[in-house]
């Protein structure tokens, strides 16, 4: 939470600053790369392949052979990325015909992109480092310095924002530079955390000579795919910014609009998914099946309860969020209206986006990690399908053609939480108690009851909401617009015995 609400100020003060022009599109072109594999192995895709062999090494054989796997692990994935880090800042001019194909009409914009790329790209080598540690960390039970890696990159980039103003840099290609800076040290900072909490835990690890071994090979086997299908969704969203590229400021404008409704699938899917992996694999290796059920069918629960109604908050008022969190300096009218319909279009493909969180970690704890890249290369040709002919399309209509992206997005999304769902089903490996389909439908219901309330709600406020009032007019006017949603939902859902307190502490201790 501490994280995301960081990485709103960070998006504001970024907003203020570059708006959706020229400079912000390259930046966000250069920053996709990092966040990516951020994404992939900071935040859970990599670790569902470590965790459940390095758990199984640490019970079985012991700390030692444990450490020896991590150590030959971490070899060979340096080993890699810092060959692939070379070989992309080398050839990035090339690349960037790759990344961002519809740059190449404006020199000035690819020459800066080719630049914050090279920049920023080392910090890849940082978070195969620090995705590492984190699973080893989580496999301790420690999931407090792995959350907080993404609290350093939302400060020093925000210091970095502060930087770049006091320098006199503002909306320019120097601003940009510094940014990049920012994302490098960064890494930096967060490789230092996870090294003072290995200390403190006790695991120190060293560098070996990278060497296949047969628990790095079986590792490879797994984590491919586990990578795959994990990172499914940043690489829908990668793939979108290639196609965005070819309308100016798109890229921009759909990485806030991705920015927002990742808040509640960073702080309901990933944190679920990733306390449920550890938790599955324990039960599955102690033979408790009825345990392993009731695990799943909790985090699906409590994922829906809080993730259904953020989702329609987002759709029913975009404008007023989006105007509220980044209209202001080079953030225009214009910006909020494009931004907003995004969102909209983004936030049905939210639950969707959970539920593969929720789900994946059935597969990897039984180590298949196969069968979610299977549907994850289904639902990323689906979706790059989709964002070319609807990019296109809309475009012909005349509308943003950049919703069209979005859209296939969120159907990608579905149709990749179907597939995870209907095999598990058939397999019987997650089956819905008596609790979950009861309370499931009451959520949906919920849901959309507090979505007419936000509607309602709106209407009445919009004199208190519209661009022309302070900042603080909004905001409170905001805030109490959601606030009062928040209530009518809260009051049915407890009504309904569907929200008990149990719920948050059980989570939590397992956090904990």
């Amino acid at each position: 939470m501490v994280s995301r609400v960081l990485g709103f100020v960070r998006d504001i003060l970024f907003a203020w600053a570059f708006g959706s022009g020229w400079v912000a599109d390259a930046f966000n072109v250069a920053f996709r790369f990092p966040n990516l594999f951020r994404r992939l192995f900071g935040e859970g895709a990599f670790n569902s392949a470590f965790i459940p062999l390095f758990a199984k090494k640490l019970e079985g054989e012991g700390r030692d052979a444990a450490r020896q796997f991590a150590e030959e692990a971490m070899a060979g994935l340096l080993f890699v990325l810092v060959l692939v880090s070379v070989a992309a800042i080398i050839f990035m001019p090339w690349l960037m015909y790759l990344l961002a194909p519809g740059f190449s009409s404006n020199p000035e914009k690819f020459d800066l992109a080719v630049l914050l790329t090279r920049i920023a790209f080392p910090y890849l080598a940082c978070m195969s480092l620090v995705a590492l540690m984190s699973g080893v960390l989580n496999s301790f039970g420690r999931f407090a310095e792995s959350s907080g890696v993404s609290i350093v990159l939302n400060l020093t980039l925000t210091v970095a924002i502060f930087i770049g103003f006091a320098l006199g840099f503002h909306n320019d290609p120097q601003g940009g530079v510094i940014q990049a800076l920012g994302v490098f040290v960064a890494g930096l900072l967060q490789l230092a955390l996870l090294m003072d909490g290995l200390r403190r835990a006790g695991f120190r690890l060293g560098l070996r000579r990278p060497k296949m071994t047969e628990g790095v090979r079986r590792l490879v086997s797994l984590g491919v795919p586990g990578i795959i299908s994990g990172g499914v969704t940043q690489i829908n969203i990668m793939i979108g910014t290639m196609i965005a590229s070819l309308q100016p400021g798109a890229v921009s404008q759909l990485y806030y609009a991705d920015r927002l409704y990742e808040l509640p699938l960073a702080i309901v899917g990933i944190a679920i998914g990733v306390v449920l992996l550890p938790e599955v694999s324990r039960h599955l290796r102690a033979g408790n099946d009825l345990a392993v059920m009731d695990s799943q069918n909790r985090s699906l629960e409590l994922a829906m309860l809080l993730t259904v109604p953020a989702a329609v908050a987002l759709a029913v008022v975009p404008v007023e969020i989006i105007r509220v969190l980044f209209e202001r300096g080079a953030f225009t009218v214009t910006d909020t209206q494009a931004t907003a319909s995004a969102l909209a279009i983004f936030a049905w493909g939210l639950p969707a986006f959970v539920l593969i969180k929720v789900f994946s970690p059935a597969y990897f704890a039984r180590e298949d990690t196969r069968t979610p890249m299977r549907y994850a290369t289904i639902s990323l040709f689906a979706n790059t399908a989709g964002s070319i002919g609807l990019f296109f399309l809309f475009r012909s209509m005349g509308f943003l053609p950049q919703l069209g992206i979005a859209l296939a997005s969120a159907l990608g999304g579905w149709l990749n939480a179907m597939l995870l769902w209907s095999t598990l089903a058939k397999r019987g490996q997650f089956v819905l108690d008596a609790r979950a389909r009861r309370a499931l439908p009451i959520v949906v219901g919920a849901s959309f009851f507090m979505g007419a309330a936000l509607w309602i709600g709106a209407f009445y406020l919009a004199p208190w909401l519209v661009s022309a009032q302070p900042l603080w007019v909004k905001s409170a006017a905001l805030a109490g617009l959601i606030g009062g949603a928040m209530v009518i939902y809260g009051i049915a859902m407890a009504a309904t015995g569907v929200l008990r307190a149990s719920m948050f502490r059980r989570q939590a201790r397992t956090a904990a």
